[in-house]
């Protein structure tokens, strides 16, 4: 187990260096190009099997405690340790990230995005999987910084090389929002690890703010928590994200919103909860009050953007839609009780799953279309896809009730889970505010409804004008999108699989380290 959750960090590392080397001539196969995508399909595929093994293998019984550990002296001087472990929270997160980062590079190497060298496409899509990795495997202060900051790189050349319009742009405004953020969280990490004397987030966890005043944990949650908001996003720190989503290519945006957005939230339950509990306690009326905020917003955003005549970009009005799900979260994790943090994760997950296929079908429709311009899609009574191409249609469809939170799938227990969360918030925290936050939560996911409703009615409805056929789904989408739909209608239906891992890891967290 030790030796799997190292290898499952390490191997896209040694997997990015070795697709920039020239192919062996007996895997060559077409040409080399073709031999780097499957290099990458065959890398991303050892990582998800080890993933799913370190998964079988985990201890069910005890997931509150930290397992497959690492604990390696780095920086003696500093007490810097190469530390890794999982528990019930990182868990899904790494199962999640090996398994959309499969699916992106599967479905690359039949439809690979417009660009530079497939090489570096490849070695820039293994180094981003490590990094991803990695901020949900350390338990290290400074390791998680790094592996947090280690993301930005290849997601820039992502969009900015393999991007659509505007990519430059959007990808200059992903590195400087991002980058300005994670300068104040490394101030706020060192603050915690020099006034703690560990950069331990075990230890820390354990000691449960005990060691630092009530001030140093309110500055730490401040400068901390500006960085994880930037990558969250939370509003009014978002504007980066539409931008980022509408010129990346379609992998470029499944993986934005399925993992990367994650790292921002799962820094606030992993790093902020346990070891500053007082800052947190004195922000959490603050974050509850950005993150309905953000629901509102998004979803006003993204009716504004399905309206006709608005010229609304389908890719745009999802990104949108991620600052409105990704405020569920938020305000799960401000309710600081086991049951909204609970549904904070469960929600992590649903996004991730259910976001991910939206942006992998929408760009399938850009593909089929040559745009993602609502009205341009949708002309004078709806683009169609029901007759058109009907089993696309019916995968958007899906995705667009699972993105609305409709009850059986995935996208309903996380919702629910949080605002019952906030329905009867931690001790200390104001129940009348919290019952507001609540309220308008509520309000928001009508608005998420009728906009979902909205784009399934513009794009999969209408008449059949005479045009040609558009090509129905074709068997590598079936096979990169079928396991998402898959897992969003278990979770739907089984709830108990990840709340039973989550559970007694919150617990313990919010216990300061007690089980």
């Amino acid at each position: 187990m030790q030796f799997l959750l190292a290898f499952i960090v390490v191997i896209p590392l040694v997997g990015a260096v070795a697709a920039l080397l020239p192919a062996p001539p007996g895997l060559k196969g077409a040409g080399p190009d073709q031999a780097v995508l499957r290099h990458g399909v065959t890398v991303t595929g050892a990582v998800l099997v080890a993933a799913i093994v370190l998964a079988a293998g985990f201890d069910h019984d005890h997931p509150s405690k930290m397992q497959a550990t690492t604990d390696i002296s780095w920086i003696p001087a500093l007490d810097v340790r190469i530390h890794l472990g999982i528990d019930g929270i990182s868990l899904p997160l790494l199962v999640l990230t090996a398994l959309l980062t499969f699916l992106c590079a599967l479905y690359s190497y039949f439809k690979l995005p417009a660009g530079p060298s497939p090489k570096a496409f490849v070695a820039l899509l293994l180094v981003l999987e490590s990094g991803t990795l990695a901020t949900f495997a350390v338990l290290d202060l400074l390791l998680f910084f790094l592996a947090f900051e280690m993301v930005l790189i290849p997601m820039y050349f992502l969009i900015a090389r393999w991007g659509g319009a505007q990519r430059q742009a959007a990808a200059w405004k992903f590195i400087l929002y991002t980058l300005l953020g994670s300068v104040v969280m490394l101030l706020g990490l060192l603050l915690v690890g020099l006034k703690s004397g560990t950069f331990d987030m075990v230890a820390l966890a354990t000691d449960n703010g005990r060691g630092l005043t009530s001030s140093v944990q309110v500055i730490a949650v401040l400068a901390i928590g500006i960085g994880l908001a930037v990558k969250t996003p939370m509003w009014p720190l978002h504007s980066w994200l539409p931008d980022a989503h509408t010129a990346a290519p379609t992998v470029g945006s499944v993986l934005l919103a399925g993992v990367l957005l994650k790292m921002g939230t799962y820094g606030f339950v992993r790093i902020l909860l346990p070891i500053t509990p007082d800052g947190m306690h004195t922000f959490a009326p603050y974050l509850a009050a950005f993150a309905v905020v953000g629901i509102i917003y998004g979803s006003l955003a993204c009716l504004a953007l399905v309206r006709p005549g608005s010229k609304g970009d389908l890719k745009r009005l999802i990104a949108y839609s991620s600052v409105g799900h990704m405020g569920f979260v938020l305000l799960g994790i401000a309710s600081m009780t086991p049951t909204g943090v609970n549904g904070a994760l469960f929600a992590n997950i649903a996004h991730g799953l259910i976001t991910g296929l939206l942006f992998f079908l929408v760009g399938a429709v850009k593909d089929r279309y040559g745009t993602a311009d609502l009205d341009t899609l949708s002309g004078a009574t709806g683009a169609a896809l029901y007759g058109r191409a009907p089993r696309l249609g019916g995968f958007l469809a899906f995705a667009a009730v699972a993105s609305l939170g409709l009850p059986g799938l995935a996208g309903f227990w996380g919702e629910m889970l949080a605002l019952f969360g906030s329905f009867d918030p931690a001790d200390g925290l104001s129940r009348p505010a919290f019952l507001t936050f609540m309220s308008i939560a509520a309000f928001g996911t009508l608005l998420t409804a009728a906009y979902m409703l909205m784009v399934v009615r513009r794009v999969c409805m209408g008449e059949k004008r005479e045009a040609p056929q558009l090509a129905d789904v074709q068997t590598y989408e079936f096979a990169a999108w079928t396991p998402l739909v898959a897992l969003t209608v278990l979770a739907g239906l089984w709830p108990a699989v990840l709340l039973g891992l989550t559970d007694p890891a919150v617990q313990k967290l919010l216990a300061g380290g007690k089980s």
